[in-house]
């Protein structure tokens, strides 16, 4: 009996270290001190809520759920009608002042020169003809042969003549001078805004058609055509081509065996004599689980970190969230 207890505590030991060194692997990983590690992950699958940027009401939808697409793709379109009359509009404002500002720079005609200078000439002549009209009243007064007021008149009228030449000399000089600077940057500076404003109501009507950013398939068509819609609300869900991952958990031991860029290969349930190349692509800096204060040589190998793998030929057998087999080589090989 004495022996009998030996052999099954002996066997019980031999499990129980059995257990202890197969820890790893009952958490999902292979490693080997020096061999191949295997790893056990899930296909991550970029996905793109795509809407418009602009409010108003879908005129077309042009694809639905599980239809391929490539970049450029037409996916939907709102009724152009009001961003077409609001470029208008501001494409007419902005001609209107580009010839206002036109305007400005090309300065007085020479026919506005010319009326400006005979007008000049004419004010003068009458001033002339005033100025005589007073040294004769003038003359005069002293021997009493007009009253004072015909010689007041005279001279309120010699003066008004006076003040009208000084006026059309002004006007004249400012026709000669040209447009103020101060107008002409003013000028420039609303037709700039004008232009600003064309810019964006083509931006705007661009902003109707709904077009694909990159090649994937169409997960959710999510409005339909008569529906109104706001710039934050989703008309798509994309499933993109590019990039797939694989999310993939390193136990703490291997860390130090793996590295950004290092090739593998990935394989899946359905098809495992079909591998997909990779490479190592993100390694966390981060364990997933925090160690306690104490850590002892035992809990150190409870530590993972999460890391990525790019597949450098994705096609339709990696589905999003679908269970893999990552197998990194050793440092002998596979």
């Amino acid at each position: 009996m004495k022996r009998l207890a030996i052999i099954v505590a002996v066997l019980l030991l031999g499990g129980l270290l059995a257990w202890w060194l197969d820890v790893p692997a009952r958490l999902g990983f292979g490693t080997p001190a020096n061999g191949p590690i295997t790893l056990y992950g899930n296909v991550d699958i970029r996905q793109v809520e795509l809407g418009f940027r602009v409010s108003g009401r879908i005129s077309a939808m042009d694809f639905d759920e599980g239809d391929s697409i490539k970049p450029g793709d037409q996916l939907a379109r709102l009724d152009a009608k009001p961003y077409e009359d609001a470029l208008a509009a501001s494409q007419a404002q902005a001609a209107s002042l580009k010839a206002q500002l036109d305007k400005l720079v090309a300065g007085p005609r020479v026919a506005e020169i010319s009326q400006a200078r005979a007008q000049l000439d004419e004010q003068t002549a009458n001033y002339e003809n005033a100025k005589l009209a007073y040294e004769r009243a003038a003359q005069l007064r002293p021997g009493g042969a007009i009253a004072q007021s015909t010689l007041d008149s005279a001279k309120a009228g010699r003066d008004a003549a006076l003040a009208r030449v000084v006026s059309a000399q002004q006007a004249l000089d400012l026709l000669l001078e040209g447009t103020r600077s101060e107008d002409i940057a003013a000028a420039r500076a609303n037709l700039q805004q004008a232009e600003a404003n064309v810019a964006a109501a083509q931006t705007s009507l661009a902003d109707t058609e709904l077009k694909a950013p990159a090649s994937g398939t169409i997960l959710s068509r999510l409005r339909e055509p008569g529906a109104i819609i706001a710039p934050s609300d989703i008309v798509y869900v994309l499933s993109l081509d590019r990039p797939v991952w694989v999310r993939a958990y390193v136990p703490e031991p291997v860390l130090g065996k793996i590295h950004p860029g290092l090739e593998v290969t990935v394989t899946t349930d359905s098809a495992p004599d079909r591998p997909y190349r990779g490479k190592i692509g993100f390694i966390s800096p981060v364990a997933e689980f925090t160690p306690k204060s104490v850590e002892t040589p035992q809990l150190r190998t409870d530590l993972v970190y999460r890391l990525r793998v790019v597949i450098d030929e994705p096609d339709q057998g990696l589905r999003q969230g679908m269970p893999v087999t990552v197998h990194i080589p050793g440092p002998g090989g596979p």
